[in-house]
C-alpha cells in the first residue's frame, strides 16, 4: 500500500509516524513546499525574542530523521499542483528544479495547514510588514531587527501570536503599539476577563488602540506609518500583522473535496473526506465541539497532532476516531498567563443556553506561601448544571487549573461534581479548597441552593433602569468609604442580622464584599431571615471595580 501525505508540519508528520507504527510494509511519502518540516510554530515568537537561542530547537526533525527512524520519504520544496481523485494521482512540482511529475497513491492525507490572512489594503505586502506562520518568516523578522535596529513596531491583532510577539519584541527594547478592531484585547475572552489583560498591558507600557482598524500602510520602500480607519496615524519602524489565519484548502477545493461551513475541509470522525481514500487533518481540517457537536475551527498544534495521529491510524487499518475539541488555549504574556476552554459566555448565549456565571478570585496557593491571585470565570448551564466553559487570568498555577476544567467538561461534569474532586493539596501547590473546587461550590450554590449571583453588568443595568433594589456593601466601613457601588448602603457583615429588621424583605437585595465570600455570608443570613430575592455580586467589589473603566 502507498500512503501519500501533503504537508509536513504537525498533522502530516504525525500521520506518517502513526501509519508506520501500524504498517511496516507501507510505502509512505510526504510532500511539502517549505524548507523546514515538523517545526514548532508555537515557539516562533520566543525564537524572535531570543528566549530560544538555537533555530534547530524549533526544527529538531529533518527529512533524514524521518527516513532513518520511520522509513518515510520526505520531499521538501515540492508543491502538489493538482489532485486527481479518480486516477488517485498527484501532479507535483520540484520548486528547486522546476521538474513536474506524477505521483500515485492508494491513501491520501491532506495536511496543508493554514495561512495568514493578508488584508486587502495598500502596503500590506511591503518587505517590513511581516506575517508569522513558519520558521522562514521568523528568520526574516529576526534579520530585519538585527539589520535595521528598529525602535518601534505596530502589532495588528491581539490574539495569541499578537500578544506573544508583544512580549518578545518589548523584551528586545522595541516600543509596541497594539491595534485591535474590537473594543477589547484578546478576542477569545469575554470582555469582563479581557479588562484584566488590558490593565496588565498598560502596566507594561504597551500602547493600545482599540475599536479601530488599519486601512493603509504608508512608506516607500519601507512602511513607516500605519493609517487607521479613525484617521489616526501611527509612526512605526515595522509592522506585524496578526489578524488571524484561514485554512489552506485551494488544492482540496479544486479536487472536488467538500468544505465545511467555516471553510476548512469537512471530515468525519475518521478524518475521511467526502471522497473515498482521501483524508484531511490539522489546520486545514474541520473540528467539532465536544459541547455543541457543531463544527468548530480552532487551528492549534495540539489538535493538529491529534488529528494527524487519527488519520495515520485510519489509513493503515486502525480504528481511532476523533472525539472533538473544546478549543482550549493558553498563552504567556510577560508574567501573566491567560487560558480558556469551552464556551465563553457570549458563545453559550448564542447557542441558546440559559447561563449562570461566576467570577472566582482566589490565590493559586496560600498567600503565606507566595500565592498569587487568579480570576476564574466559569460558565454553566442553569438547566442541566453542566459546566460549559472557563476563562482564567493569573500568574501561577493557571495551566494546572484549566487542565482540570478541561477534563471535567470533556467528561460532562456538573458543577457540584467539582467539589468532590480529590485534588492534590499541600501549601506549596494549592489552597485547602482549590480554586477549582471553590468554583464548583459557588456555581452549585447559585444553581442548586438558591444563592444566586449577579454580574456587575447585570447590576448596572438594573440600576440604570431605576429598579427599586437594595444594594448592601457588607465590608467594613473603611473599605466602603474608599470605594463602593454608587447606590450601596454599608452594613458590615457583623451587623447584618440586627440591621435586617430595618430592611424591606419584599425588595430585591444585592449583597457584596471585596471578592465574594463575605457577600455570600450576608446573602445567606438574609435568605434565612425570609428575604424574597437576594443576589450576591459575582467576584465582589473587586470584579465590579475592574469592569468600571
Amino acid at each position: 500500500m502507498k500512503i501519500v501525505i501533503i504537508g509536513a508540519v504537525a498533522g502530516g508528520t504525525s500521520a506518517a509516524a502513526k501509519a508506520r507504527r501500524n504498517d511496516e510494509n507501507a510505502e509512505i511519502k510526504i510532500f511539502d513546499m517549505d524548507y523546514d518540516i515538523s517545526y514548532s510554530g508555537c515557539g516562533l515568537p520566543y525564537y524572535i525574542g531570543e528566549e530560544i537561542q538555537d533555530r534547530e530547537d524549533l526544527t529538531p526533525r529533518n527529512a533524514e530523521f524521518f527516513k532513518k527512524k520511520y522509513n518515510v520519504d520526505v520531499f521538501r520544496r515540492h508543491e502538489v499542483l493538482n489532485i486527481n481523485t479518480e486516477d488517485k494521482a498527484l501532479t507535483v512540482k520540484n520548486l528547486d528544479t522546476n521538474d513536474v511529475f506524477t505521483e500515485s497513491y492508494d491513501k491520501l492525507v491532506i495536511a496543508t495547514g493554514a495561512k495568514s490572512i493578508v488584508p486587502n489594503i495598500p502596503g500590506a505586502e511591503n518587505s517590513n510588514v511581516f506575517y508569522l506562520r513558519n520558521v522562514t518568516q521568523a528568520d526574516k523578522i529576526k534579520e530585519y531587527i538585527i539589520t535595521h535596529k528598529p525602535k518601534s513596531a505596530v502589532i495588528v491583532g491581539t490574539g495569541f501570536i499578537g500578544l506573544e510577539m508583544t512580549e518578545n519584541l518589548k523584551n528586545l527594547g522595541i516600543e509596541i503599539t497594539l491595534v485591535e478592531r474590537l473594543n477589547q484585547v484578546t478576542p477569545g475572552l469575554d470582555s469582563d476577563m479581557a479588562v484584566h489583560v488590558e490593565k496588565y498591558l498598560k502596566s507594561k507600557d504597551i500602547n493600545m488602540v482599540l475599536g479601530d482598524s488599519v486601512v493603509e500602510l504608508k512608506g516607500e520602500p519601507l512602511v513607516n506609518q500605519v493609517v487607521l480607519q479613525s484617521g489616526k496615524v501611527i509612526n512605526s519602524d515595522f509592522v506585524i500583522m496578526s489578524i488571524g489565519v484561514k485554512p489552506n484548502v485551494e488544492l482540496a477545493k479544486e479536487a472536488g473535496i467538500e468544505l465545511g461551513a467555516n471553510g476548512s475541509i469537512k471530515v468525519d470522525t475518521k478524518m475521511m473526506t467526502n471522497i473515498k481514500d482521501v483524508y484531511a487533518c490539522g489546520d486545514c481540517a474541520e473540528s467539532y465541539s465536544v459541547i455543541t457537536k457543531k463544527p468548530l475551527y480552532r487551528p492549534l498544534g495540539s489538535t493538529a497532532n491529534k488529528m494527524g495521529r487519527i488519520a495515520g491510524d485510519q489509513v493503515s487499518g486502525g480504528n481511532l476516531e476523533f472525539r472533538g475539541i473544546l478549543g482550549t488555549g493558553i498563552f504567556k504574556l510577560f508574567d501573566m498567563t491567560v487560558a480558556q476552554t469551552g464556551l465563553t459566555e457570549r458563545e453559550a448565549l448564542n447557542e441558546g443556553f440559559e447561563t449562570v456565571i461566576c467570577h472566582n478570585i482566589k490565590p493559586d496557593k496560600p498567600e503565606y506561601y507566595h500565592g498569587k491571585e487568579m480570576v476564574i470565570k466559569a460558565v454553566a448551564d442553569k438547566n442541566t448544571g453542566k459546566l460549559l466553559g472557563v476563562q482564567i487570568v493569573g500568574y501561577t498555577g493557571v495551566d494546572k487549573r484549566v487542565d482540570v476544567f478541561v477534563t471535567a467538561i470533556t467528561f460532562g461534569a456538573k458543577v457540584e461534581d467539582l467539589f468532590h474532586l480529590d485534588l492534590a493539596y499541600a501549601p506549596p501547590f494549592s489552597t485547602t479548597k482549590d480554586p477549582v473546587i471553590y468554583t464548583g461550590m459557588i456555581l452549585d450554590n447559585a444553581i442548586n441552593r438558591g444563592r444566586e449571583l449577579i454580574t456587575p453588568g447585570e447590576l448596572n443595568k438594573l440600576i440604570e433602569k431605576g429598579n427599586d433594589i437594595t444594594v448592601i456593601d457588607a465590608r467594613v466601613n473603611k473599605q466602603y468609604e474608599e470605594a463602593h457601588v454608587d447606590t450601596a448602603i454599608n452594613i458590615p457583615h457583623g451587623q447584618i442580622r440586627k440591621k435586617a429588621e430595618e430592611l424591606d424583605k419584599e425588595k430585591v437585595v444585592v449583597t457584596y464584599c471585596n471578592k465574594g465570600v463575605t457577600g455570600n455570608a450576608a446573602q445567606n443570613i438574609l435568605i434565612n431571615q425570609g428575604f424574597k430575592k437576594v443576589y450576591n455580586i459575582s467576584g465582589g467589589h473587586k470584579n465590579y471595580k475592574a469592569q468600571s473603566k
